[in-house]
């Protein structure tokens, strides 16, 4: 058994976060999960609360993930996950913290560890309508909710979800609207998505919407962005692999992915030049030029080893 979590924890840590955190209460909807294909472990949110991804979402690398709302206590996170770290599971860990905080009732905190493990609370004093559904490897859990139909609709939508891991965390989030959300509306939303095993700081995907009318349909933008950069990402280091067609193919398949982004129209078109296809090439780069001029002045500053296509395009172009 892990070392427990200090009776005295929680009376020091609050009066450093009062000003942020215990002015009101958060409605907050959210779901925790480790994916049983990759064992990633990820952390959803949307919450009507200013700039939510710093209070709730908590993930490490091979360890477990953590959500922390209501009248959140921000160090249930952190400590929650040393506990993991530790040894304890998932169960073990919330007992700890729970016991261990005279404001339990307020919270709403739900924790999933590296083996699939969950453990929900959800404190009698939270604001109706409030509650959690437990799954396999998933926990969803809502606070000052329309209704009582919103985290069993999160953890059908979840749960009959398919594709990238990520995206099915979103799923039950917009689940969550449809089914009457906050009662209070929305406002901010962040996704925190950490590897099966891994350094401490590393994650797959960890975005936020710090205040927005529509915070849901902003992460999934943002998500959809964060994909076609982790491609053009790929397709950098196949360059200096001098695996051109490859790399080119990963270059269009971001900018397809995200159209109106002239930075990956751009890399696309010099990809594209790479592989051999010049014609199609200057037309993706004199599309980016025409969106942002600035990569028209970038171009002929380029080195032959970062981009070895841009003498060519540049003669095409005619500069």
């Amino acid at each position: 058994m892990p070392d427990a979590a200090p009776a005295t924890l929680y009376p020091r840590a609050i009066p450093s976060i009062l000003h942020t955190i215990q002015r009101a209460r958060q409605g907050t909807y959210s779901i925790v999960a480790r994916d049983p294909v990759t064992g990633a472990l990820g952390v959803a949110v949307q919450s009507h609360w200013f700039s939510v991804g710093p209070i709730v979402p908590w993930a490490r690398a091979g360890v477990g993930a953590v959500a922390t709302q209501a009248n959140a206590e921000v160090s249930y996170g952190p400590h929650g996950l040393t506990l993991l770290e530790r040894g304890a599971d998932a169960t073990q860990a919330l007992a700890q913290l729970v016991a261990a905080d005279p404001g339990a009732a307020g919270r709403q905190v739900a924790i999933v560890d590296a083996h699939g493990g969950v453990a929900a609370h959800t404190g009698a004093s939270c604001v109706p309508y409030a509650g959690h559904v437990v799954g396999d490897a998933v926990s969803c859990q809502a606070n000052i909710m329309a209704n009582d139909t919103v985290w069993p609709s999160m953890l059908a939508a979840y749960t009959a979800a398919e594709g990238p891991f990520p995206e099915r965390l979103l799923t039950a989030l917009e689940a969550a609207e449809a089914a009457g959300g906050d009662i209070r509306g929305r406002q901010s939303a962040a996704i925190l998505v950490a590897p099966a095993a891994g350094e401490p700081w590393e994650s797959l995907v960890s975005l936020r919407v710090e205040d927005h009318p529509e915070p849901l349909p902003e992460l999934r933008r943002l998500l959809r962005l964060h994909d076609a950069y982790e491609l053009a990402s790929r397709a950098d280091e196949l360059v200096y692999e001098e695996r051109h067609e490859d790399a080119a193919r990963l270059y269009r398949q971001a900018s397809e992915l995200a159209p109106e982004n002239h930075e990956l129209r751009f890399w696309a078109g010099l990809g594209t030049a790479a592989a051999g296809d010049l014609e199609t090439a200057v037309r993706y780069v004199r599309e980016a030029i025409a969106q942002q001029p600035g990569w028209g002045e970038l171009l002929p500053r380029l080195p032959a080893e970062v981009a070895p296509s841009a003498r060519a395009v540049l003669d095409a172009l005619g500069r």
